[in-house]
């Protein structure tokens, strides 16, 4: 079953070169078409991540959780998310965007409706600590996409293109929570709404997302825009494949910068997910 897994997501083959002309007409199409995609996508992981708060005091008064209850929903979505980030960032390094993507998507709308449709607190604990495990598929894809397509010297331009997905994916979450509890019948509107915006989602992802530049036959982002790191420079190589421990240990854990980064995040984080899960419930409070 394992093995059935890992071959459903591998990376999609590279094929044939295609001709000159038509590679310099499909490569900025494709470009833009996946930084798009990967745009959109991930607003849309946020629809059905972030729809919890704006109604866990209707879903409290609804069902009698307290705010101890309401608040541990929070806590668990947000511890596993972050384990399910660091275990579906090392099998996106080896999956194919277009499928894991959207996949994630897919996963995530469905938690959606199971914890829509259910009543018991054991229920909505084991539906909302999973869904942030695949609420963990939506980073990842977007970091290998663009990282195959889009060159060493655009990504800092890119990335600060793309980073606005966040901003966006965070104000449409609240905003679609709330009004589909207030026009279609209450809190569980607000999850249902949101599976069925993140099902379209993922179909959109499939179809629009490809995996790498050689999958659909043109070169590879280095040797189009010419624009080769140091090593490469050097050794004549590109996209070389480094193994899950290589990654972790060389780039990860012996990276002092990320560490310090990593650090500074964290008191960021206190602030913002403060406000995020407990900010429309002070609100309506003392309102």
């Amino acid at each position: 079953m394992l093995e059935r897994f890992f071959r459903f997501f591998a990376p999609a083959p590279h094929i044939d070169r295609l001709p000159e002309e038509e590679i310099q007409r499909l490569y900025p199409r494709y470009r833009a078409r996946i930084l798009m995609a990967t745009y959109l996508g991930y607003a849309m992981f946020y629809i059905v991540r972030n729809n919890y708060s704006p109604v866990s005091m209707d879903i409290g008064l609804a069902l009698g959780y307290d705010k101890t209850m309401l608040g541990n929903l929070s806590v668990v979505t947000g511890l596993t998310y972050g384990i399910g980030k660091f275990l579906m960032g090392s099998l996106s390094d080896r999956s194919d965007p277009r499928k894991f993507m959207a996949c994630g998507l897919f996963l995530s709308a469905a938690c959606n409706v199971a914890f829509a449709s259910s009543s018991s607190y054991s229920t909505h604990m084991a539906v909302w600590a999973l869904n942030g495990v695949v609420q963990g598929m939506g980073w990842p894809p977007c970091g290998r996409s663009i990282g195959h397509w889009f060159s060493v010297r655009e990504r800092g331009t890119v990335f600060s293109i793309w980073n606005t997905a966040t901003n966006v994916g965070g104000i449409l979450a609240p905003q679609v929570a709330t009004l589909s509890a207030f026009h279609f019948g209450g809190w569980r509107a607000a999850f249902y709404v949101a599976a069925a915006i993140a099902m379209a989602g993922a179909v959109y992802l499939f179809r629009e997302l490809r995996d790498t530049p050689q999958s659909v036959g043109l070169p590879s982002i280095e040797e189009f825009r010419n624009d080769y790191t140091e090593l490469e420079r050097i050794h004549g190589t590109q996209e070389a494949e480094l193994s899950t421990r290589e990654i972790f240990v060389d780039h990860i854990l012996k990276n002092k910068f990320l560490w310090v980064f990593a650090f500074a995040n964290l008191f960021v984080y206190f602030v913002r997910y403060g406000m995020l899960d407990w900010g429309a419930m002070y609100l309506r409070e003392v309102k």
